[in-house]
């Protein structure tokens, strides 16, 4: 078996060296664990590197090793011939602190073999197309674990030597400040059993924890799917670990959801993309071949060819992208970001989000069902929630991803996506009472390119509930928008990460969280918070859901409350400066949870009872309060987690780029105000 090593630099206990060994294969291949081990000792190697001295007792006293001599955080590599390539630091190499930060095993040309190839489209207008050798037909990646050595790191170990002339202190006292995440106070019960709850739920693969199953209620001996580890679903629980100090699930969640990307995925003989990331996945213990009374354990994903009507999880790729920059913002690991197989995996989900198609605006076009609402909700076409975590996805993207030759066209269009996404939301997505007003207003059947009504809204779409619901203060972005169709419900989780990802102006995004005080009742009730409002009824309900059973009036996804978005409205409001509402919320969830035994879901107006087919001791319900809790009690490290405005995406326009007299820019034609104050 051929094996290449690879050294990572992130800090596990106090050592420098992580070893990861791969063979020489597909880089997603069918993961798989035996029973016996599957490497073979004499392949292991160590590599040590020599650094300067001053720097061991602080890199001695914490695992969360972040960026020091760069604030942009970026690790500096030593120059390299070809793509994913840096050079190896031997024993007896000096140095320079100023340049180094981090290194690689040079592994030659077989990289390329090993992983991927990246090739530029001609049309200027796209970007690279990326594909993975080997297809889905390559053997097992192996990872092996090497025993860290204690004394590493040490200042007694004459393998390290540090020094900090030329280290940044900002930095340093900025991990000082991060290092630890314990309470500042003692748990609460709840807390405590919330904790305990959360432990139970994990799923361990190959003896090591890979993910938390969606509900572990001991009682319900109809599982469903609910007994599997769900993308989406694990977010709270990702950032409740992280939050803890404990990222090696999050680590080995990402990694192997990885390995799952380029699985071969197919409903009635067709196959999507193949940067789909799968919607959920189970470790299952299937017996081996030839060897009686023998196991090995697999991953069994699932795209969406087993999921109710059929429909691809969208979202998963976009939360996978959000996690990856999560998980290295909170640990300082951003050599996990930086290895190819990594990089490969973010460029095949932007490489399904951004490819040219029919569109006409920078919005993804979806299917119903494609995201947390997962069912018919009539939400099909350019929902919020997706455009929200679409744009967030290409602000982490434009963080994570490497600046290179083979990277360079990439980037251009996720800036040019950014700025054009940003600008659509903004100026079509808003409404308050003057947008209403507008709109009631609007002249229809307009053929120019300087209409006003843009998608030939109709004024008789605007709902009378609207009209007397929505207040004098603060205003919200709609559900979605499509030629002569606009959605006016209040699609919580959208709105959200709105404000979290700077999707709307600061202005915007205030008005948000105004809209939400204000009618605070018909948001949080009995319990926090609404998915949407309002719900859909009779005709309505008959036509758009199907008749479905679960989506009745004031349950589940029409109008039901769901605990777990908690962590998002916490987010949200300690960005904004209004932590108090966010802590009003969880006292108020604090107060039932427990004693309902954690649902899934809320029904009825006021989220009152405990919801008609809501799982109970459903995870990402007590992933989400206990990450509120923690984010509320250390606001600084919330401020990793969301992002500012960033004024450069407001001066980017590809108008500017076009000669045509035909092209005109509905920047300059806009009335709404697209700087934020």
């Amino acid at each position: 078996m051929k094996a290449i090593g690879y050294l990572g630099t992130h800090m596990m206990k106090s050592s420098c060296r992580v070893l990861i060994t791969r063979q020489s294969s597909s880089l997603f291949p069918f993961p798989k664990c035996h029973s016996r081990s599957l490497i073979n000792n004499s392949s292991k190697s160590r590599v040590k590197f020599d650094f300067k001295r001053n720097l061991s007792t602080f890199l001695s006293q914490s695992s969360k090793f972040r960026r020091l001599i760069n604030p942009s955080w970026r690790d500096v590599r030593l120059p390299a011939s070809r793509f994913g390539q840096c050079r190896v630091l031997s024993s007896g190499d000096s140095v320079d602190m100023d340049t180094v930060v981090s290194a690689a095993t040079n592994v030659g040309s077989n990289i390329r073999s090993l992983s991927t190839q990246v090739e530029t489209r001609v049309n200027d207008k796209n970007f690279e197309r990326i594909y993975v050798q080997g297809g889905i037909h390559g053997k097992p990646l192996v990872v092996e674990r090497i025993d860290i050595d204690e004394t590493a790191g040490r200042e007694d170990d004459p393998a390290v030597e540090l020094h900090a002339e030329n280290a940044n202190l900002e930095d340093l006292e900025d991990l000082k400040k991060h290092k630890a995440l314990n309470p500042k106070r003692a748990e609460s019960e709840i807390e405590k059993e919330a904790w305990n709850l959360l432990q139970n739920s994990v799923v361990t693969y190959c003896g090591s924890p890979i993910g938390t199953v969606a509900a572990n209620d001991l009682g319900d001996k109809q599982p469903l799917n609910y007994d599997q580890v769900f993308i989406r679903d694990f977010v709270p629980s990702a950032l409740a670990f992280l939050l803890k100090g404990e990222g090696e699930i999050v680590r080995n969640f990402l990694l192997h959801t990885l390995q799952l990307q380029s699985w071969e995925k197919t409903v009635d003989c067709y196959s999507p993309g193949q940067g789909l990331m799968p919607a959920s996945f189970k470790v299952r213990s299937v017996p081996l071949d030839g060897n009686n009374g023998s196991f090995e354990e697999v991953l069994d994903p699932d795209f969406g060819e087993s999921a109710i009507g059929r429909v691809a999880p969208v979202d998963s790729g976009l939360w996978w992208i959000i996690l990856l920059r999560a998980y290295g913002k909170i640990t300082g690991d951003y050599a996990l970001q930086e290895r190819v197989d990594v990089q490969t995996a973010i460029k095949l989900i932007l490489n399904l989000c951004l490819t040219d198609g029919f569109d006409m605006f920078p919005s993804l076009l979806v299917t119903d069902g494609s995201c947390m609402i997962d069912r018919r909700m009539g939400i099909h076409g350019h929902p919020l929630e997706i455009q929200a975590l679409f744009y967030s996805a290409l602000r982490c993207s434009r963080e994570m991803l490497t600046v290179n030759d083979g990277s360079k066209n990439l980037v251009r269009a996720i800036n040019n996506r950014l700025s054009a996404l940003s600008f659509h939301i903004r100026e079509y997505y808003w409404v308050d009472m003057k947008k209403i007003n507008e709109i009631y207003r609007y002249k229809t059947e307009e053929y120019s390119t300087d209409a006003i009504n843009k998608f030939n809204i109709y004024p008789e779409q605007i709902p009378t509930w609207l009209i007397d619901w929505i207040p004098e203060k603060g205003g919200y972005m709609i559900g979605n928008l499509q030629p002569a169709h606009m959605d006016f419900r209040f699609f919580t989780l959208g709105n959200l990460w709105t404000v979290v990802s700077s999707l709307g102006t600061p202005k915007q995004n205030e008005g948000i969280l105004s809209l939400i005080e204000a009618k605070w009742d018909d948001f949080v009730g009995h319990m926090p918070l609404k998915i949407c409002y309002p719900t859909m009824e009779n005709e309505d309900w008959r036509i758009i859901t199907g008749s479905d059973p679960k989506n009745t009036p004031w349950s589940y996804h029409n109008g039901g409350s769901w605990p777990t978005l908690l962590w998002q409205f916490t987010l949200a409001c300690i960005k904004m400066g209004r932590p108090e509402l966010a802590r009003k919320a969880v006292e108020k969830a604090e107060k039932r949870l427990s004693l309902d035994g954690w649902p899934e879901y809320y029904d009825t107006r006021t989220g009152k009872f405990i919801g008609k087919q809501s799982r109970l001791y459903q995870t990402w319900t007590i992933a989400g309060f206990l990450t509120s809790k923690m984010l509320l009690e250390n606001p600084e490290v919330a401020s990793l987690l969301f992002w500012d405005e960033d004024y450069e995406l407001l001066e980017i326009c590809v108008c500017a780029l076009s000669k045509s007299s035909r092209k005109k820019c509905s920047r300059v034609a806009a009335k709404s105000q697209i700087i934020a104050w």
